[in-house]
């Protein structure tokens, strides 16, 4: 008599002839809250059943997110969002067998809400709690689904609060190779915008805007460093784009030209766009890998997307993106990184604290 104890309580037998095929089930209630997006979803043997999440868009009236009020908003709608997106995977409380939440990097108010609820939940119900890295889990945003990249490959991940470039070689063994040395590419994006005029938040709307300018009408600096350098620094591009509208006497409250507009947006995105592909490509050249793969919220930009896709093709190279719902911070990716943690047997201790400040490795 085999006795089998596990902590995952979905077991399933098959009989087979005379075989006894035991095969183990896992159900990831993951959880998001790192910022202002209230996340939350449901993976099932590495495939996801749902995914529901709110976005604060009242943030748009300060110019950017408010950590206090971003926090209050994830207090009052992360239950209606976790009851969500277990109603959508028709899955009951009872069926899951962890629940994983970030514990940073972010806003420490905000991740200490997801945090404590799933840490609570979990005790609840009894079963194990998984504590996940935002970054990982963004790196994770391109293993929701097939195609997937293959062992080892390079990623890089651009959002508002991040710019790093990662060797990924295998799960949860990874490489930071560089990473933005001030401003991240998202927040470049929101601050030139935000000089502009334009709104908040500043990534899609200076990529309306750039479709419909000229790339070429202002040439601001590419800051690629010293050669080979995987490193990254938008802030002198943002202060070239703040020089340049003062010497042209712009004034943002005024009736503006809608063109002068674009092609400011145009060509500042231009200058990120060449900047990023440089890195990745340089990147996947030095460490001998045919897959690459990029996600966080600035990879929705259309134009990076475009020429990421026709740089790939150039160097015969396998370019993989997110679905534009995962490529901003969403329960999913969390979800499908706790998975693979419990797979491989690593829980984390209720005592686990938040850290705003949490590196990849």
């Amino acid at each position: 008599m085999v006795i089998l104890q596990q902590t995952i309580s979905a077991v399933t037998l098959h009989k087979e002839s005379n075989l006894v095929i035991i095969t183990i089930s896992m159900t990831i209630l993951g959880i998001e809250t790192s910022c202002d997006e209230t996340s939350a979803a449901v993976v099932r043997d590495g495939k996801l059943l749902s995914n529901d999440t709110a976005v604060q868009l009242f943030h748009s009236e300060h110019g950017g997110v408010v950590p206090e009020l971003a926090s209050r908003a994830h207090q009052r709608i992360i239950i209606p969002i976790v009851e969500d997106a277990l109603r959508k995977a028709s899955v009951e409380k009872k069926d899951l067998d962890a629940i994983a939440a970030v514990y940073g990097p972010g806003l420490i108010g905000s991740i200490l809400i997801g945090l404590s609820f799933g840490k609570a939940m979990a005790m609840g119900l009894g079963i194990p709690f998984i504590g996940v890295n935002h970054m990982e889990a963004h790196i994770f945003s391109n293993m929701i689904e097939e195609p997937k990249p293959s062992f080892p490959f390079v990623n890089l991940t651009v959002s508002g609060g991040h710019t790093q470039l990662v060797l990924v070689k295998d799960y949860f063994k990874s490489e930071l190779l560089g990473e933005t040395m001030d401003d991240a590419a998202g927040e470049a994006f929101d601050k030139v915008a935000k000089m502009l005029g334009v709104g908040y938040p500043g990534g899609p709307l200076v990529d309306k805007f750039a479709a419909k300018g000229n790339a070429k009408a202002v040439k601001f600096p590419r800051p690629y460093l010293e050669e080979g350098s995987h490193q990254f620094s938008f802030s002198g591009l943002k202060t070239s784009v703040l020089y340049y509208l003062r010497k042209v006497g712009f004034d943002k409250t005024a009736n503006v030209n809608e063109q002068f507009i674009a092609d400011v947006c145009a060509s500042f995105q231009a200058a990120v766009v060449d900047v990023l592909i440089d890195k990745l490509l340089t990147a996947a050249k030095k460490y001998d890998v045919k897959d690459i793969a990029m996600c966080g919220g600035v990879s929705a930009n259309s134009e990076l997307r475009r020429r990421l896709e026709t740089e790939a093709k150039i160097n015969h190279l396998h370019l993989f993106i997110p679905k534009l719902d995962f490529c901003t911070d969403n329960g999913a990716m969390v979800a499908q990184a706790g998975y693979e943690r419990l797979r491989k047997g690593f829980v984390s201790n209720l005592e686990l604290t938040a850290e705003p400040n949490l590196q990849l490795n």
